[in-house]
């Protein structure tokens, strides 16, 4: 997408605020990331000290995406809860058939929805955006169970004007790569644990640490197999021998049994590609 004018981008800004004020007094749906933050500023110059950002905390959320979330929304000024969710209760979620997203909203959007008098708000927001139309994500369903609003898909903006907007308003995120949460490395039909997606965060903490590489995945498939994503360009940067040995000796004693390459290079989201391929079963 073609870079917007600032007389377009203040447009559109303004129309984004305009639909939240529309909306009355909002909580919105925050996880740190540049799709919520944009939500979350515009909720704030709509409504000022009424609006809320309300993160769930869960094992799935990793402590340096927390961080991020709290730092963002000082800098924004924009009230902020964090609740503790219990997904990890729901056999439903732990299962992680291809609805495993669904369990999650469904428990975070409940419970914000149970704290909206206490919070003096009345509407619930989210950040997803048009381009989330196009993938697979159950997550949607439960915003529409729940009448959560999609003020970004109302407007029918793109991750790309999402971005633009970010820069537009100043947000330190704009150009944060998206971070699922942990939950999302685990294969489908393996079950989600907590101490799996510790496991997974501290994976991707070592990679981080002894690479420098920013963007990438440790999934965990069947058999506690890590399989590693980096981009293509950064593929040989693991193979160095002092790199590769240094890995492979963290994730056994993190408790995978085998460690793997992935050759194609880091790509969001392609544990959904094997949805239509499997009977899911969990492991």
């Amino acid at each position: 997408m073609s870079e917007l004018s600032p007389t377009i981008l203040s447009a559109l800004a303004h129309r984004l605020v305009e639909t939240l004020r529309a909306c009355g007094p909002v909580a919105v749906a925050y996880s740190g990331g540049v799709d919520s933050a944009v939500v979350a500023k515009a909720a704030l110059e709509a409504w000022g000290p009424l609006a809320v950002a309300v993160t769930a905390v869960s094992p799935s959320l990793a402590a340096a995406e927390r961080s991020i979330a709290r730092d963002e929304a000082h800098r924004i000024g924009i009230r902020h809860l964090e609740v503790e969710t219990d997904e990890f209760a729901r056999p439903e979620y732990r299962r992680n058939a291809g609805d495993r997203c669904f369990f999650c909203k469904d428990t975070l959007y409940s419970l914000t929805q149970s704290k909206m008098a206490e919070l003096q708000v009345t509407c619930l927001v989210n950040g997803a955006n048009v381009d989330d139309l196009g993938d697979h994500r159950p997550g949607m369903r439960a915003a529409l169970e729940h009448n959560v609003r999609s003020p970004l898909i109302e407007l029918q903006i793109d991750k790309a004007t999402v971005r633009q907007l970010a820069h537009f308003w100043g947000l330190s995120v704009a150009d944060k790569p998206a971070a699922p949460c942990l939950a999302s490395r685990v294969a489908y039909g393996v079950e989600v644990t907590e101490e799996r997606v510790a496991r997974i965060e501290h994976a991707e903490a070592t990679v981080r640490e002894l690479t420098g590489i920013k963007e990438l995945r440790v999934r965990l498939e069947n058999n506690e197999l890590a399989r590693i994503e980096v981009p293509l360009s950064s593929v040989s940067r693991l193979t160095e021998p002092a790199v590769r040995d240094a890995i492979v000796i963290r994730f056994r004693e993190l408790g995978f049994r085998a460690v793997t390459l992935d050759l194609e290079g880091f790509r969001s989201g392609n544990l959904n590609s094997a949805l239509p391929l499997v009977q899911l079963q969990v492991r």
